[in-house]
């Protein structure tokens, strides 16, 4: 598996940060040659300002922040992070596995645009972050399904109960929804992979979500 991107995409709660874990330790048990990445970069300066809008200190409605300056916030963090940590390994030809990427801002911040300027918002973000900041461009995208009522009872029950714990997307119910219209709308256009991530009143078992995700990494090979 040489110059892969697999992008691990899903809406706060889906469930993405436990199978991007699980995913990683399984291809460390197998000694497969990768590098595990995360974005927002929380733990670097790039993501200074993503950390700001995300606080609320913009504003504390996530909508009141237009879609080509909340976009750019994370790109220029996707683009320290490439440059950094992530370039060589990809160069060397490793499996890059990534929680979250380019295609965040086309679920959280394409959602602030008219539907009629959909195409055009995802046709923008395509050409800044992949040709005018030559990010790869990723290989697979599997984006995990969760229906919001379900994540909603994930999210309260990571933070203990403690609402106030959630940033301006994770609070936003109605946000959250017009964000899996936008995910579903991106994985059509795109040809994301999407596995379902319930019955419809809870959660599948991790290790059949996990099942779908290698099944899907392995069509790589």
């Amino acid at each position: 598996m040489k110059n892969k991107l697999v992008v691990i995409e899903g809406l706060d709660g889906s469930g993405k940060s436990t199978q991007f874990e699980i995913i990683d330790r399984i291809f460390a048990q197998n000694n497969i040659p990768h590098k595990s990445i995360s974005f927002p970069d929380y733990d670097n300066p790039s993501s200074a300002l993503v950390k700001m809008y995300l606080s609320g200190e913009f504003s504390n409605n996530a909508k009141d922040i237009n879609a080509y300056a909340a976009s750019s916030f994370y790109a220029v963090d996707r683009y320290a992070s490439y440059k950094l940590f992530w370039e060589d390994a990809y160069n060397k030809g490793d499996l890059i596995l990534a929680s979250r990427y380019v295609t965040s801002n086309a679920i959280y911040q394409m959602v602030k645009c008219d539907k009629s300027e959909w195409d055009s918002y995802l046709k923008w973000l395509n050409d800044y972050e992949y040709e005018r900041l030559g990010l790869p461009i990723p290989d697979l995208v599997i984006f995990l399904d969760m229906p919001i009522e379900i994540s909603q009872r994930l999210m309260t029950d990571r933070y203990n109960g403690d609402e106030g714990k959630k940033d301006i997307h994770e609070v936003d119910v109605e946000f959250l929804r017009s964000c899996r219209e936008t995910a579903l709308y991106t994985a059509k256009k795109q040809n994301w992979r999407i596995i379902n991530c319930s019955d419809g009143n809870s959660p599948l078992p991790v290790d059949v979500i996990t099942e779908r995700i290698l099944n899907e990494i392995n069509k790589l090979k």
